[in-house]
């Protein structure tokens, strides 16, 4: 299961880690992260106890990379998207890539825009 930028997040900024999303899936087997959800994390890293708790939380997460492969994928949905005038944010589309792509879920918090996208499993 790919884990989204939405619960990383989540999971930082809380004050009770153990009610998070992600907590509640950390007992999963397999949890992933796209290298997009690194960017947009450090894009956003704001204190020295914010980055560390992002590396934590990265340290148990294994990156899938922005391939060939999963350019392709996202230039596809980009495209499907913008003939159905329902386009998000393109870091979105390239996470739904790097899922299609490796076969796996997505577990967001942000289910509304995912769910524009076909062949996308959100968990």
């Amino acid at each position: 299961m790919v884990v989204d930028t939405s619960l990383i997040i989540e999971h930082v900024r809380s004050k009770n880690k153990l009610n998070t999303t992600l907590y509640q899936i950390s007992n999963q087997p397999d949890l992933f992260v796209s290298a997009i959800t690194i960017y947009e994390l450090y894009m956003g890293v704001k204190s020295k106890t914010m980055d560390d708790d992002i590396k934590l939380v990265l340290s148990n997460l294994t990156v899938l990379p922005f391939s060939n492969e999963v350019a392709l994928k996202a230039a596809e949905i980009y495209h499907d998207l913008k003939k159905q005038n329902k386009l998000i944010e393109f870091r979105d589309i390239f996470i739904a890539a790097t899922c299609i792509v490796n076969e796996l879920p997505i577990a967001t918090l942000n289910k509304k825009h995912f769910q524009r996208i076909e062949g996308l499993i959100i968990a």
